[in-house]
């Protein structure tokens, strides 16, 4: 090995797709919340106090897990290193009891879940044994994407998934509870069975649309490394269900939710539900999700004067109704001023608000509705306190609702920690593609990756492809504060054969590979862009 001044590199790199600054703002503020010492949850407090509503810890953790593999898999793909790192801390924050201890009061039941209730049932601190698919659901798919993505199978070893149920006043001693991914799949598949493939409760006896999504896609990723065809069955009883119950509401909108129990469903009121299991059930239910994409977002979301705003629950309900009893515009200001002035009158239908900015973006993102969804950025970045932190971009909590003039005002950290940046960091039929084409195990042998990078090291990566075309291996990076580090990027898994380095396009290392394999690169990475380039010399 040695340092070989002279040919410049000829690859133009502008051809490699680069994140952008608030790309990499989102993905480092992910890192920072999950860089938290355990126990600590600065920026994700919620409305509710007991981990049970939408903008709970579980939900942000597996956005920014999805957002990751969004990153991952479409716009930086021989980037391992940094992304496997940042999952394997989001499912470490996952496995934490303030995640998943609110199912121990949650499992009683009580009667505004399951009408008519008289009594209260035995509790039980196991999160994932039945019900609470809004917690295992999102668990299977987190370790399922980590499985897909990097080859790796440490979280379908035995008793790799394991919860420790040890209160400190009472209980009588401590409890263990030992699954792995697929052992979890197994837990939930006999859910689904149990309830008539419906899907798995969230809460005790309401089987929602949407939390059903992702344990589905989870069975599709576990069936491309085991080379089986549940997800296939599963979907197969699962569209029946819903074809019998009626999954569509008169509205257009997606039921709230099914009483299992009761046998009959909740009609819908909010967007928010239908958006969110919309940007997942494009995977497996394209055809319809875009077919419906009109009726449903009419009244919450407009574009008037060339302004795209999202409106509250009681304003988007009024303006929907004005347009439905008088045939009126579906984007017109005095139809939304009359929609605002009635809505004003009306009583909150909720104490606590949905997270539905963020359910939104996710959907409008999936879709590719770029006009509707740059619009909805573009007004978090005026109105809603874009915020940096130690390089990472958040938008902070706000619970009011509307300002005076019933404009959207409302942030939850659902939204503002994850969701927007999963929106900017996924690409249209994200969700779909990985659906379609999810690596098969084995898959990390078949073309070299970059490692030795994490976020942790202050660096962040713009750019890191595999193009097998020029055998090259591309990497951008700088530091997020300035500071000047040296970075050892490592080009793993090269096929055998004679290989460059290049820095800045110049020639730094060059170097006989007899069989393949790593070739490592010191790199000093400041405020500046660096670009690394690992290329095989080919012959002419």
């Amino acid at each position: 090995m040695g340092t070989h001044p002279g040919p410049r590199l000829s690859l133009d790199l502008s051809k490699y797709e680069k994140l952008d600054a608030v790309q990499v703002g989102h993905l480092r503020h992910y890192h920072n919340l999950v860089s938290q010492m355990d126990g600590e949850w600065h920026h994700m407090g919620t409305q509710e106090p007991m981990q049970e509503f939408l903008d709970a810890y579980r939900y942000q953790l597996a956005i920014m897990a999805y957002g990751v593999g969004a990153a991952h898999y479409h716009r930086t793909p021989a980037l391992r290193s940094t992304y496997k790192i940042l999952l394997r801390r989001l499912i470490h924050k996952m496995l934490r009891r303030e995640v998943w201890a609110y199912w121990f009061t949650t499992s009683l039941s009580g009667n505004r879940t399951d009408p008519g209730r008289t009594q209260l049932r035995t509790p039980w601190a196991d999160p994932v044994v039945k019900e609470n698919i809004m917690y295992s659901g999102h668990l299977l798919m987190m370790t399922s994407l980590y499985g897909m993505l990097f080859d790796d199978d440490e979280f379908e070893k035995g008793e790799s998934l394991s919860f420790v149920w040890d209160p400190l006043f009472f209980g009588l001693g401590p409890e263990t509870f030992c699954y792995d991914n697929r052992s979890l799949q197994e837990a939930i598949i006999r859910e689904m069975e149990r309830n008539g493939w419906i899907g798995v409760c969230c809460e005790p006896n309401l089987v929602f649309v949407v939390c059903n999504q992702f344990p589905i896609i989870a069975m599709r990723y576990n069936d491309a490394r085991d080379g089986t065809d549940v997800s296939e069955r599963v979907l197969e009883k699962y569209k029946a269900a819903w074809d019998e119950k009626g999954m569509v509401d008169s509205s257009g909108l997606y039921v709230d939710w099914y009483f299992l129990r009761q046998d009959r469903t909740l009609a819908p009121r909010n967007i928010g539900w239908t958006a969110w299991a919309n940007a997942y059930m494009n995977t497996w239910n394209s055809e319809t999700v875009r077919s419906l994409y009109d009726s449903q977002s009419y009244g919450f979301i407009t574009t008037i004067d060339g302004e795209v705003q999202l409106h509250e629950e009681k304003i988007a309900l009024e303006y929907r109704k004005l347009v439905d009893t008088e045939n009126a515009n579906k984007n017109d200001a005095a139809v939304l001023a009359r929609a605002r002035a009635n809505a004003a009158v009306l009583p909150p239908s909720f104490p606590f608000s949905k997270p539905t900015f963020g359910y939104v973006v996710q959907w409008l993102s999936e879709l590719g509705k770029q006009e509707e969804l740059d619009g909805l950025l573009k007004y978090a970045d005026k109105h809603l306190q874009p915020t940096w932190e130690n390089g990472g971009l958040f938008y902070p909590r706000n619970d009011d609702r509307t300002n005076d003039a019933g404009e959207w005002t409302h942030m939850d950290p659902f939204s503002g920690n994850a969701a927007i940046g999963y929106a900017r960091l996924n690409v249209p039929d994200g969700q779909k593609k990985m659906w379609d084409n999810p690596r098969k195990r084995g898959h990390a042998a078949t073309q070299p990756w970059i490692d030795g990078i994490e976020l942790g090291q202050g660096i962040d990566c713009l750019r890191g492809v595999w193009d097998s075309e020029e055998s090259a291996l591309v990497l951008t990076m700088k530091t997020w504060d300035g500071r000047i580090v040296t970075a050892t990027p490592v080009a793993t898994n090269l096929p055998a054969g004679e290989w460059t380095v290049f820095v800045n396009g110049e020639l730094v290392q060059q170097e006989t590979l007899d069989k393949g394999g790593d070739l490592r690169a010191e790199v000093r990475v400041g405020r500046e862009e660096v670009d690394v380039v690992f290329k095989r010399v080919v012959a002419d």
